[in-house]
């Protein structure tokens, strides 16, 4: 396995302390018009909140396997059930958040949990915002959940 040299905390211009040496990246998994979101631990930074699987990119990785690999770890998917659609960035300059955007193929299971996850949920996007959010996530669900929606809608015609 290849050197994990991504994590620890990076002081950003914006004011913000975010995790990840060479950034962050989340799997958004959409099936059936329902997103996946992950329900955070207690003891997690920002825990017992809702956001993505996700977490600090090492700088080996691309954005997509860091993506992949967080929500394998943390959820237990298989990785040959997802498809990458698109990629959103919350880009801070001297630090990001990529926001892979994946449909899930198969029998995609969210069955093994590692400790960073309390529970997993297929939502609506008319649901999402009425979650109590991880705050990042929640800063950026306005503009990613119109991509989202786009994303739905030409799934659906």
């Amino acid at each position: 396995m290849a050197t994990r040299d991504g994590d620890g905390w990076v002081q950003c211009r914006c004011g913000g302390k975010h995790w990840g040496l060479n950034g962050a990246a989340g799997l958004l998994l959409i099936r059936g018009g329902k997103i996946m979101m992950q329900h955070r631990a207690p003891w997690v930074h920002n825990g017992d909140t809702w956001g993505l699987p996700g977490g600090a990119r090492d700088s080996h990785e691309s954005v997509e396997e860091a993506a992949i690999r967080e929500c394998v770890e943390e959820t237990g998917i298989n990785p040959e059930h997802v498809e990458v659609i698109e990629l959103f960035t919350d880009n801070h300059n001297d630090w990001r958040y990529d926001t892979v955007i994946a449909i899930a193929h198969g029998n995609l299971d969210t069955a093994s949990w590692n400790k960073e996850t309390h529970d997993i949920g297929w939502f609506e996007l008319s649901e999402i915002a009425k979650l109590d959010l991880h705050p990042s996530f929640a800063k950026s669900w306005p503009t990613l959940q119109g991509v989202v929606f786009r994303i739905i809608q030409s799934l659906e015609s």
